[in-house]
């Protein structure tokens, strides 16, 4: 299972994000080990496993450097077998399954101490014509009228720390109010929607777009689960990891722009929580769609 946002970060104390961004993309640029096989590196701002968006974003990048250029990703699918250790580099193995003349097909096993961490199935095809339709973008209020959501933990830190602490790469704007503010109000919220962009501009590269937004899918998906049920991060005693997470990209796009990431969650039972999300361009284009399972038990305290 990987680390949620949920869990504790530590290492250095807050950089600027522009930083963050750096190193972010440093974490993308692989070391290449052997035919198929890939180095992936940890930031030194790290959760107590490896967290979950790192390793299917390095995934993504193991996978497309072994596809030929101009075949884009069209979906991941990835499973969570065993926490990482944030001291220890990954390695990525690549089995190629298909290259055909529209599609290409890749499982990478991220892997440490020859033991298996992650599983992921990802396919490539070329963008075609087609039938299109697609899911309206809810209205929002745009991201330029929204404070970052850094300036929702004043008078939180405490509370907050795995957040405050935690690597800041994307610039991330709150459309509704996040849990830790709703826990002050009392409110429940059935869905989340967040502005977000790389603090910064990306290389043209689409593999590196790709790969950042997938990074992002990992950060909030999970927040609809427990505001549903007017919990918060922080305040409440939450356990939550990830065990599923699959993408789905429709659509060219440039995640240095703005992408408004709709969340919300149809069910938790059994002490799983399942979200879905949307990720929608400023014109309303819906660009990709998460699905991710988690485990998330709550500690209610004792009266």
């Amino acid at each position: 299972m990987s680390a949620s946002l949920g869990e504790t970060a530590t290492g250095a104390a807050k950089s600027a994000p522009a930083d963050d961004l750096r190193v972010l993309l440093e974490l993308l640029d692989l070391e290449e080990h052997g035919p198929d096989i890939f180095i992936g590196q940890h930031p030194e701002k790290v959760w107590s496993r490896t967290f979950g968006g790192q390793l299917v974003s390095q995934a993504i990048i193991a996978a497309g450097r072994t596809v030929g250029p101009g075949r884009p990703v069209h979906a991941v699918n990835a499973h969570f077998v065993r926490g990482g250790d944030p001291k220890k580099p990954i390695e990525y193995h690549v089995d190629r399954h298909r290259d055909g003349r529209a599609f290409a097909n890749r499982t990478v096993t991220a892997l440490q101490d020859d033991q298996e961490l992650f599983v992921m199935l990802a396919a490539f095809q070329d963008w075609g014509k087609g039938l299109e339709h697609s899911a309206p973008q809810p209205e929002v209020a745009d991201p330029e009228d929204l404070p970052r959501v850094e300036e929702s933990f004043a008078g939180l830190e405490d509370k907050l720390e795995m957040f405050v602490k935690a690597p800041h790469p994307i610039d991330m704007r709150y459309t509704n109010d996040p849990a830790w503010i709703l826990k002050g109000t009392g409110e429940k919220l059935n869905h989340n929607r967040v502005w977000m962009r790389t603090d910064g501009a990306l290389s043209d590269d689409p593999l590196i777009h790709v790969a950042a937004l997938a990074y992002s899918s990992d950060t909030t998906v999970l927040d609809s689960i427990i505001t549903t049920h007017g919990l918060s991060w922080g305040h409440d005693r939450i356990l939550a990891a990830t065990v599923n997470h699959s993408i789905w990209f429709h659509r060219p796009f440039r995640f240095d722009d703005w992408a408004l990431y709709a969340t919300e969650s149809p069910v938790a039972s059994g002490s799983r929580g399942l979200a879905r999300g949307h990720f929608y361009s400023r014109g309303g284009d819906l660009l990709a769609t998460t699905v991710q399972e988690g485990v998330i038990r709550h500690f209610p305290a004792r009266a």
